[in-house]
This record gives C-alpha cells, sequence and structure tokens, in this order.
C-alpha cells in the first residue's frame, strides 16, 4: 500500500500529517514548534519540488507513506496517479491519496507563503507551525481516519496485515 498526503506546496501540511502517520508526531498532544521543524521536508519544499512525490518512511504495516505539493491541482494529481496505477495494472485500493488542503488555515497559508515564497523564513515559520498547532488535532483525525480506512480496506481484500 502506499499512502501520498497532498497539499498545495507540500512542506507544511502534508509533512505534518505524514509524520502523524509515521509516529513521528505525537497523537495526544500537540507538538511544538521544534517537534515540527525537526521533522524531514517541513518548510523545504520549493516551487521546482511541486509535483515530485516524495517518500517518507513506512508505517508500522510497511506501508509507504509520500508527501507532495500539487499546487491547486488536486483533481489532475488524482488523474495521473490512477492513470499511472492503470497503465502499471497495479490495484487501485493499493494506492490512497489524502488530501489534506482541508485543514489548511490562513495562518498556515500566510506563513507558507511568506517562509517559502517570500524566503522570509524566521518570519514565515513560527506563523505557519503556530497555524499547524491551531489545526493539528483535526489533523491526526484525518490521519486516524486515513488508518481506518486503509487497514479495513486490506482486512476486506482478504490480504490481512
Amino acid at each position: 500500500m502506499k499512502i501520498i498526503y497532498h497539499c498545495y506546496g507540500g512542506a507544511h501540511s502534508s509533512v505534518t500529517a505524514a509524520a502523524i502517520h509515521l509516529g513521528w508526531l505525537p497523537t495526544d498532544r500537540i507538538p511544538t514548534d521544534k517537534m515540527l521543524e525537526a521533522l524531514p521536508l517541513f518548510d523545504q519544499q520549493t516551487n521546482k519540488d511541486h509535483g515530485h512525490i516524495r517518500l517518507l518512511g513506512l508505517d508500522e504495516n510497511q506501508y509507504e507513506i509520500y508527501v507532495t505539493g500539487r499546487r491547486n491541482a488536486a483533481l489532475v494529481l488524482e488523474n495521473i496517479v490512477l492513470g499511472v496505477t492503470d497503465i502499471l495494472k497495479m490495484p487501485r485500493d493499493q494506492i490512497h491519496l489524502v488530501n489534506v488542503m482541508p485543514y489548511v488555515n490562513w495562518k498556515m497559508v500566510c506563513g507558507g507563503y511568506t517562509s517559502r515564497r517570500l524566503g522570509m523564513i524566521k518570519l514565515g515559520r513560527p506563523i505557519v507551525a503556530t497555524g499547524i498547532r491551531h489545526n493539528y488535532l483535526k489533523i491526526v483525525s484525518l490521519v486516524h481516519r486515513v488508518k481506518m480506512t486503509v487497514g479495513s480496506e486490506t482486512l476486506k481484500d482478504g490480504a490481512g496485515k
């Protein structure tokens, strides 16, 4: 199973969701700025990185966890990924796309823009981290639903764990 968390830039919300999924961040409390900033790829993606799907790690079920930035093209990303799975004759249920954009708030947008687009990292990064902390438990809930969904698909298909 391959799980791809995606958002506009692939630098904040998708990285946070993937890190929660991988157990790198707590699910019972809100992380500190330092914990967020220590994540691989956090606040690191640039425009040239958009569209590149990056492996962050394997979860406890050996599922591959990826992140990507896709700007405003969520449907395009979904169509391309599912089209490629068809070309490769890969079962569609072996890939799960997760849109993290509904969990992005204005602080994350402003902080991300300031840090990534304007290059004012010292100003933007704390703003985006504040936004993530504000919606953090919602992102935890999303990841929990993803894990329940992919777990039930695996059991339904008889593959087991």
